[in-house]
């Protein structure tokens, strides 16, 4: 037995779960509708408020139609007792008698009463319908006898005798074996005894007739939803059907297919957002157009210009690279002159490089050369082609790398150029500072990340870092001699991979570069192994300083041998500028 109960137990279990889940299911779809669809909100709005409306209209109908009845029925029963009594009074004229006697003329005046209601002319009385007479003969004299009666006494209410008793006339209701009544009562006048006439009207008839009524309303209003419904669904589709074509048109626009047009059909509000929205698909595509030649034009003549430089900055650089070789000949200022000229030239040589580099990028012509390789190696040849850099300002590189080999399908040179161009930034703004790089992965992608603790980026600047020769300070001084490309071709190099390049700053705290790319080429990314920034602003400092220092995070560069004292106080220039472009 107790085994039957735990199996009716988990069984009913069972079924309120699935029964929840299903309850669960069923609103999480309705609620995905309502937000989809404006026809289907509309339409249960309305529905939702004539259903309301309907059924207070209901009640009200019915309680009046109910009043009515009732109403009818209660004049028209008193009317007939009026009758009633007038014909009981004159069939009880003078002693009624006593006991079989007394029984015998209630039962007369009974027979007398049903006669007369049958053939009553009284249009108001007769209207009451069938009845049930009764007559209930006592002396008040004699409380302890049974008072003699005729008729089905047992159907009257004993809350109405007393008022028949004390010469009243009443009314009332009574329920009994399923069927109702309306009772009334009122005292009949004779010349020895009291006594009593009751009328019991059954209301089977109304009930058949508020039935009726009820169901009429039921269906009526069933039917009258029902057509809401549809009407409301008809006339919100011709609103919302002209919309959702002009959403699909705007959808198609936005893809590409400049072409697509709304029909337009009519002259009415709907019909005039259509040669709105035609008229303005056509200016946007004449202006798409006219942008489209005009950064073809552009990217053509940088193209031409990088082009058409080389050939006369070939012939610069040779007679430069003399000058330079003989400079110890010269003059002081000649040699002096002779340097700069190099340095210059070195500028410019990187400037026509990266300006090809950027009109190939923008043409949609490059192409990745990926193949799978240890990005380890990668990392170790930018930190040494920067590393000269950061010895000239103090900054020590400091690369957390892991110690297994971590694969990934990467374009080596595109890879090698962003990680040089993050760390020469991170060290022309890292104030003296170490700089970070980690390097890590999981199965899906692989993240680096450069953190300085150099002066850090105000609000906003982080967005426009990777804009082409974006500067916050153009006054502030460059350390590396950049062209103020290096971040938008980094930002496009990692585009082409599938990946991320994104900055983080915070003014005073340093700032953080992070770079995410799919292990596999052709993955979507969706989320970097590594956060950003990867160390929290106040603690990471003295963190890095004690890893690349080897002291304790109290102990500043200069105690061994770095060339810039952290403890002296910053002008505002240093403060204010960062994140110029390379």
């Amino acid at each position: 037995m107790n085994g039957r109960l735990a199996s009716s137990g988990r069984s009913a279990l069972s079924l309120t779960r699935r029964a929840a889940a299903f309850g669960r299911r069923t609103m999480s779809a309705f609620g995905d509708l309502w937000q989809r669809s404006l026809q289907f909100r509309v339409t249960t709005s309305t529905l939702a408020l004539s259903s309301a409306v309907v059924f207070v209209l209901g009640v009200v109908l019915q309680n009046q139609i109910v009043d009515r009845l009732v109403d009818t029925k209660e004049r028209a029963a008193l009317a007939q007792l009026q009758v009633a009594v007038r014909t009981a009074e004159s069939e009880l004229v003078g002693d009624a008698g006593q006991g079989d006697a007394l029984r015998n003329r209630l039962s007369n005046a009974l027979k007398a009463i049903t006669s007369s209601s049958v053939g009553a002319r009284d249009l108001e009385s007769s209207s009451a319908g069938a009845f049930e007479p009764v007559l209930v003969a006592g002396d008040p004299e004699q409380a302890g006898e049974a008072a003699v009666h005729a008729g089905p006494v047992q159907k009257v209410p004993g809350a109405l005798t007393s008022y028949a008793e004390n010469n009243q006339t009443a009314v009332q209701y009574e329920s009994r074996s399923g069927s109702t009544y309306l009772v009334v009562g009122a005292p009949v006048t004779t010349a020895t005894r009291p006594i009593q006439l009751y009328l019991l009207f059954p209301l089977s008839t109304e009930q058949n007739t508020v039935a009726t009524v009820q169901n009429t309303l039921l269906l009526g209003s069933a039917f009258l939803l029902v057509l809401l419904a549809v009407i409301t669904n008809m006339v919100t589709r011709q609103v919302v059907s002209p919309v959702r074509r002009a959403a699909a048109a705007a959808e198609d626009f936005a893809e590409g297919d400049l072409d697509r047009r709304l029909d337009v059909t009519g002259e009415d509000d709907l019909a005039k957002l259509a040669v709105s929205y035609n008229e303005m698909a056509a200016s946007i595509q004449e202006q798409i157009r006219q942008l489209e030649e005009f950064g073809q034009l552009q990217r053509r003549f940088t193209s031409d210009v990088s082009h058409e430089l080389r050939t006369p900055l070939t012939t610069v650089r040779m007679a430069a690279d003399v000058l330079y070789a003989s400079r110890e000949q010269f003059p002081s200022g000649l040699a002096r002159s002779s340097e700069l000229l190099v340095d210059e030239l070195d500028r410019f040589e990187s400037l026509l490089h990266d300006l090809l580099e950027i009109s190939r990028l923008d043409a949609g012509v490059e192409e990745l050369a990926a193949e799978a390789t240890d990005v380890r190696p990668v990392v170790h040849r930018a930190m040494e082609q920067v590393r000269v850099l950061a010895g000239t300002t103090g900054s020590e590189i400091v690369a957390e790398l892991p110690e297994d080999e971590l694969t990934a399908e990467i374009d080596t040179r595109r890879v090698e150029r962003i990680l040089r161009n993050l760390l020469a930034n991170a060290v022309d703004h890292g104030e003296g500072h170490p700089v970070r790089l980690r390097l890590s992965a999981d199965e899906h992608a692989v993240a680096i990340t450069v953190r300085d603790y150099g002066v850090g980026l105000r609000a906003g600047e982080a967005e426009l870092v990777f804009n082409r020769f974006w500067r916050a300070d153009p006054s502030r001084n460059r350390r590396t001699g950049g062209t103020g490309l290096g971040l938008a071709i980094s930002h496009e190099d990692a585009r082409l991979h599938g990946g991320w390049l994104e900055a983080w700053g915070e003014q005073g705290h340093g700032s953080c570069f992070r770079l995410t790319l799919p292990r596999t080429v052709g993955t979507t990314v969706e989320h970097s192994p590594i956060p950003l920034p990867p160390d929290p602003p106040a603690a990471g400092r003295a963190e890095v300083e004690a890893e690349a220092y080897g002291h304790g995070p109290g102990d500043g560069p200069g105690d061994q041998g770095g060339e810039t004292d952290r403890d002296e106080p910053r002008d505002a220039g240093a403060v204010i500028g960062r994140k110029d472009q390379r």
